[in-house]
Formats: structure tokens, sequence, C-alpha cells
């Protein structure tokens, strides 16, 4: 029993940096086309600079030149700032996150503002099966937790969603609700795909129990969730679930 507890362990540590290195090749894919537009913006602006200074030195520019350099010029910038800030937001998502997910320090943190920086890291893999996902909160919601176990339980379970309830490459839609109830924080995810029958529904979080035996599926992601739910931010989960009815997984821990 000890050897397979510690085997457990360590498939789960393996599964947890497994994730980290998906992340890390996701988003470094997800930088190099902004990053690539800048490149390819500034490129031409030199370009036309070069040929402007050119033209100054010979005196033989004019004043249309001088307005369509301007305009381009113009037109440049703002591709390479808005394409700069675009990488600039992936790298601090995903530096957040990546800290969060391997490390188990407590933190204060706006929740609804951390999900939006875990969905940033995860847009590699929703823009490959065009889904849409949105976090809804009514008021911002300040905790004190542990951002990696949060990090963690979403990350599996819109994974999970990705690859179970949206079969045959359907485009599926995601919603995670946030909202303080009292002393406990409660967050609500829920997707519209196939959902599970009551067997299924019933064994979700047995370690190693997956509907995708030999397919690439190792059973630990939502035994993960579990227990990231309940040992680490000590809350309590439920399942509802029913064939072509979606899937909702409730999540309420102490805030």
């Amino acid at each position: 029993i000890e050897q397979l507890k510690l085997a457990q362990d360590q498939l789960v540590e393996s599964e947890k940096m497994a994730a980290l290195g998906g992340l890390v090749a996701g988003v470094a894919h997800e930088i190099n086309t902004p990053l690539g537009i800048g490149v390819t913006a500034a490129s031409h602006l030199d370009g036309e600079t070069r040929r402007l200074a050119k033209r100054l030195e010979e005196g033989t520019t004019t004043r249309e030149e001088i307005a369509a350099y301007q305009r381009q010029a113009q037109e440049a910038t703002e591709i390479i700032l808005r394409n700069l800030r675009r990488a600039d937001k992936l790298v601090k998502s995903f530096k957040q996150v990546a800290v969060d997910q391997s490390s188990e320090q407590r933190r204060t943190l706006d929740l609804c503002a951390y999900l939006e920086d875990v969905l940033t890291s995860l847009a590699p893999a929703l823009k490959r099966g065009r889904h849409a996902i949105e976090v809804r909160c009514p008021a911002p919601v300040s905790v004190e937790t542990y951002p990696g176990a949060i990090y963690q339980i979403v990350v599996n379970l819109v994974m999970n969603s990705v690859t179970h309830a949206f079969p045959g490459g359907e485009q599926g839609r995601i919603t995670i609700d946030v909202a303080r109830r009292d002393a406990e924080i409660e967050l609500d995810y829920r997707d519209n795909g196939r959902g599970m029958t009551d067997e299924v529904r019933r064994r979700a979080f047995e370690p190693f129990f997956t509907t995708r035996r030999g397919q690439g599926g190792s059973g630990l992601g939502m035994h993960i969730v579990y227990n990231l739910s309940t040992q680490v931010l000590r809350g309590r989960t439920q399942i509802e679930s029913a064939p072509g009815k979606g899937f909702r997984f409730v999540l309420r821990f102490p805030a």
C-alpha cells in the first residue's frame, strides 16, 4: 500500500510538471505571433526611415513623401506597441501562474483577475478548438489562498472539457462563476459538452479512472482536482452531469 501511495504521488507530480511543460510550449508559440508582427513592422519602419534619410541628404524629398512617411511611421508604431503589449500580457500571465504552480505558498489575490491570467495562459489550447470561455464575477473577490492549487484545478477542469466534452471538433462554451457566499468562496465551473453517464460521474474522482484508456488519458486529472480542493483548499466539491446535459463542478472553500 505504501509503494502504491508513493507511486501515485510521483505520478501526480509528473502530471503537474507535464502541465507546466505544456504551458511553456503553448505560451512560447502564442508569443511568437505578436513578436513576429512587431519585428515585421519595425523592419518596414526602419527601411522607410533609411529611404527618407537618403532623400533628405540628396535634397530631393517632397512634402508628399514626408507626409506619407509620417502616416506610415504612426501606423507602424501603433502596430508595434499593440503587439508588444499583447506579448507583455502573455509573459506576465505565464510568469505568475508558472510561479504559483511550482510553489505551495499562500498569498492574497483577486480571484477573478487571477482566473483571467490563468485563461490567458490557456489561450493556445482553447484557440485550437475555437472554444469560448468566460469568467463571471459580480464583484471583486479578494481571498488569501494557495494560487498554485487554484491554477491546477482550473487547468485540469478546462483541459478535461477540451479533451472529453467536445468530441469531433465541436465548439464548446465554458463559464466560471465566482462569488463570495458568507464565509466561503464559491467557484462554479460549467461546460455545455456531452456530459457524463451516472457511472462515470460517480467514479470521476477515482485515481487512474479514465474513459480514454490507451488514448493518452492518465485518469489523474480529476483526482488531482479533488485532492487539491479538499486537502489544500480545505473545501468541498460537487459534480452535476448527465448525457447531453453538459458538466458542472462546484467548489466551495473557506474565504
